[in-house]
């Protein structure tokens, strides 16, 4: 590459070369001589291999391209020209070797909080620029990655996930069988007819036989497939799994930070597939006889029907086992940056050792380390928070009810950051989330509205004769649970918004956890009570009693093996 402002025939060269004059032996800023300036060399950077004047030196330190450089002052500089790099990378440590997808040649150095990727020096150049996105260098924010609070809890998302997905392979196993089972049934229901009549009969017999068999093939291919897929599902997140622990064991820090990244998009993407999946209908098949057939034999053309019903997926026996909670102690959430006393509206357990509360009285969202019993980060908000739901495994949702907004706020390295809010349609109480779909609870008046997560309005459920206060909600697939303080009571709503249940013996309902068997746990704040409610809000009874010590407010579950399941605050 020639020189600017010498001679086109001299070329740089890493090794030292002969120079022909003063000229020559003066050193130039190369950056600058390029653009047709000759200011003298201040100083040099390792990594560009390039001279550099006093101005060019400065701003080398500053930008985020170049800050993390090996610079040389004038007295340590080389005296002869170096060749410059074909490409510039800033300095990194040896985990950063993955090439960006976008620029191929360019290693990945940097991470977008913003928009949760990875980037290498030209998209941050190009694409995510410091005005509007918040990028940091790697090395800069792995360090403490290594056992940390968000290393837990992303792979505890992830096993988590596999287990669920595990469930899923059982499931369509057992569906499998009962419409495979269901079919053979339905081809023995035919022979046994068949028997009861003549000869006649041998070829409609024949015809719906193969059309009984061609349904089967079709059946067991899509069956099949939608097994071969959850099994892959679960596969792929078992090797995601066993990725991350070698990861941290090796303690590779920058690669855990980018596979833990990774895993949580995969978490992502692996629900939306399920949701597509959940879609497909399994079929149970049933025979009926046509025993008109055994009078009017000439003049029939068909044998009988096969007929198909969907299965209940929502109705398989899921295996539980019976819980009994007790009240084993108590956490004291105070802290030095508290005003007054705290009054806790909403919690979520995010691991058995992190939970996160919602602290009304002090404007906060608080993390707990339950196994210190103490309080280990705290955000303070603009308004007073009501409830508070997880998004994702390192994501939560907090109703502020005075301002009409959702603050989304980010776990990472054991540090709650505030995200971007999404503004409502009233004054918003309770939140829940599910498959990215947020349910939140309003009063005055009493409605329900399910949101996207860029704040569409997807349904509106008016509280007309449903409700009066509906403050806390908990969803699962089929259903969504809203309890209401006025009229003590829990409803069970589907989501498309129609009323399929409720339950009244309570005195003052509030708070409500739903456990992964499908019972919900709720808060009779009058009675100073925790009830179990079976999910179709048809019994109820008190698991837990203890008016000396608790006034239970807002209640939640982990789903998980833990000896420390179930939270429930005090007022």
């Amino acid at each position: 590459m020639a020189v600017p402002g010498k001679k086109t025939s001299k070329q740089f060269s890493s090794s030292t070369t002969s120079m022909a004059s003063d000229e020559d032996l003066q050193l130039y800023c190369q950056p600058c001589d390029e653009e047709g300036t000759r200011l003298p060399a201040h100083g040099y950077c390792t990594d560009c291999k390039e001279h550099l004047c006093k101005t060019c030196f400065t701003a080398h330190k500053i930008s985020r391209l170049s800050k993390h450089h090996k610079l040389q002052e004038a007295k340590n500089m080389p005296k002869v020209l170096q060749q410059p790099s074909t490409s510039i990378h800033t300095g990194q440590s040896d985990d950063l070797t993955t090439p960006c997808l976008k620029h191929p040649k360019e290693m990945i150095k940097f991470y977008c909080h913003d928009h949760e990727g990875f980037l290498c020096s030209v998209c941050v150049t190009l694409e995510h620029q410091a005005t509007s996105c918040k990028v940091n260098y790697i090395p800069d924010i792995s360090g403490d990655i290594i056992d940390s609070k968000e290393y837990q809890v992303i792979l505890n998302a992830v096993n988590t996930t596999s287990g669920k997905f595990q469930q899923k392979v059982e499931d369509v196993k057992k569906m499998t069988y009962k419409s495979i089972s269901s079919l053979k049934e339905s081809l023995a229901e035919i022979k046994k007819f068949r028997q009861e009549i003549n000869q006649r009969l041998d070829e409609l017999e024949r015809q719906t036989e193969d059309a009984a068999k061609v349904l089967e093939q079709e059946n067991n291919k899509h069956l099949k497939a939608v097994e071969t897929t959850y099994e892959d599902i679960t596969k792929s997140l078992k090797a995601s799994s066993d990725k991350i622990k070698q990861l941290n064991t090796s303690k590779q820090s920058d690669k855990l930070f980018m596979e833990l990244k990774l895993a949580e998009k995969t978490i992502k993407d692996m629900e939306e597939k399920e949701l597509k999946l959940s879609s497909y209908d399994f079929k149970e098949h049933k025979f009926k006889a046509n025993v008109a057939i055994l009078t009017k034999l000439k003049a029939e053309k068909s044998l009988g029907t096969l007929m198909q019903r969907t299965l209940n997926k929502e109705a398989l026996p899921i295996q539980t086992q019976s819980r009994q909670p007790t009240h084993e102690g108590d956490i004291c959430v105070k802290t030095s940056k508290d005003k007054y006393m705290s009054f806790i509206t909403g919690m979520t357990l995010l691991t058995p050792d992190l939970l996160i509360i919602a602290d009304y009285q002090n404007y906060a969202v608080k993390m707990v380390d339950t196994s210190s019993q103490s309080v280990c980060e705290q955000l303070q908000l603009n308004d007073q928070p009501r409830d508070i739901t997880p998004v994702t495994s390192t994501t939560l949702a907090v109703t502020l009810s005075y301002k009409c907004t959702v603050q989304f706020i980010a776990i990472s390295s054991n540090k709650l950051t505030k995200r971007h809010t999404m503004k409502v349609d009233g004054k918003c109480y309770g939140i829940s989330c599910h498959q990215d779909k947020l349910v939140v609870s309003f009063y005055n008046p009493a409605k329900l509205q399910i949101l996207d997560m860029n704040g569409t309005i997807l349904t509106t459920i008016d509280g007309k004769n449903i409700f009066k206060s509906p403050w806390y909600i908990t969803c699962n697939r089929s259903s969504i649970y809203v309890s209401d303080w006025n009229i003590n009571t829990v409803t069970r709503l589907n989501w498309q918004g129609d009323v399929v249940g409720s339950y009244s013996g309570m005195s003052e309902s509030k708070g409500m956890s739903l456990s992964d068997d499908g019972t919900v746990y709720v808060c009779d704040y009058g009675r100073n009570v925790i009830q179990e409610i079976s999910g179709d809000c048809s019994t109820g009874k008190v698991v837990l009693k203890d008016p000396e010590k608790f006034s239970p407010i807002c209640k939640c579950w982990f789903e998980g093996k833990t000896k420390k399941p179930d939270f429930c605050s005090s007022a």
